[in-house]
């Protein structure tokens, strides 16, 4: 097997045709049908199927896409690291991002950071859901990461820890009452707007309820955190977020802002990355700078609450 023809491979799958993919490659199409005949004599199994519509991988080319795609990503990596070994470092970094976390707060001091010490390197900020950047980092579609969890053991995947966060709710003005915190019995009958069940943060507020005997009322479901400033700004439910968040929605929305206590409910956020695959030496230190950033930051917050 060689590289040309994965490359064939997954340029066919990616635009679904055989003609479409010869006009990309400039490649004559009897060639490159002859190309795919060879990798499927190699595997012996059946890659592709011929459809009124284009082609379409079998389950088999399912399988050998999502390898090919880390195999070639691999392979382009190690070009680059052996090109600009001894050189300043270059080349494009991609992190994710979980919006509506602290992950936001990062942001701007990554993006300062990398350009003040490492001007070459490109740095590709994505904004997701959480679900979906472990799955890109999984499939070696993104480098790396920053989420709420890692405590759970998830395959192909292996987590840092960066600071901690106590859960706040905000609430339209009247409605949590006097003091600077807020029992989470105090919610029993309060109207909230929350994540998806399938969240990290709506899983850890849901066992924090469960452990008291109360039943959220949950009235919506979303997490878009200008939305979520809008919904309370106009009285239809509170919300429970990180503090880094929640200070900022309840500026917005011009809300109250209580810790939730007894029980107090914590989030982890973490820093992703593939168990399996290596990082390359640009991602290698874009990690290490994101390290330092949430280092700092705990420790200026411990500075603050002390």
């Amino acid at each position: 097997m060689n590289l040309r023809r994965l490359k064939y491979f997954v340029k066919i799958v990616d635009v679904g045709s055989l003609t479409q993919a010869s006009e990309v490659l400039h490649v004559a199409q009897p060639a490159l049908s002859q190309q795919i005949a060879t990798l499927e004599g190699e595997f012996k199994q059946q890659l592709l199927l011929r459809t009124q519509k284009g082609v379409e991988p079998t389950e088999a080319g399912k399988a050998l896409y999502r390898h090919a795609q880390l195999i070639l990503r691999q392979f382009e990596q190690a070009q680059a690291d052996v090109l600009n070994a001894g050189r300043a470092l270059s080349g494009q970094v991609s992190v994710g991002l979980a919006p509506g976390t602290a992950a936001s707060t990062l942001a701007l001091p990554l993006l300062q950071t990398v350009h003040g010490r490492y001007p070459q390197i490109v740095l590709h900020i994505n904004e997701n859901l959480g679900t979906t950047l472990c799955d890109v980092v999984r499939e070696g579609r993104m480098d790396m990461a920053v989420l709420y969890g890692g405590g759970r053991l998830m395959q192909g995947l292996c987590f840092d820890h960066l600071l901690t966060e106590s859960l706040y709710v905000v609430a339209p003005q009247g409605v949590l009452g006097d003091g600077d915190e807020v029992m989470i019995e105090r919610l029993r009958h309060v109207d909230l707007l929350l994540p998806r069940a399938t969240n990290e943060l709506r899983r850890r507020v849901d066992q924090a309820f469960a452990a008291v005997n109360v039943v959220p009322r949950v009235v919506a479901e979303m997490e878009s955190s200008d939305t979520l400033a809008a919904a309370v700004a106009s009285g239809v439910g509170a919300t429970i977020l990180p503090c880094s968040v929640a200070r900022g929605v309840a500026s917005t929305a011009s809300g109250e802002l209580r810790r939730i206590a007894s029980p107090t409910i914590e989030m982890p956020l973490a820093l992703c990355c593939s168990d399996h695959l290596p990082l390359s030496e640009p991602a290698q230190a874009v990690k290490a700078i994101l390290l330092e950033l949430a280092s700092k930051r705990m420790v200026h917050r411990a500075g603050a609450d002390a």
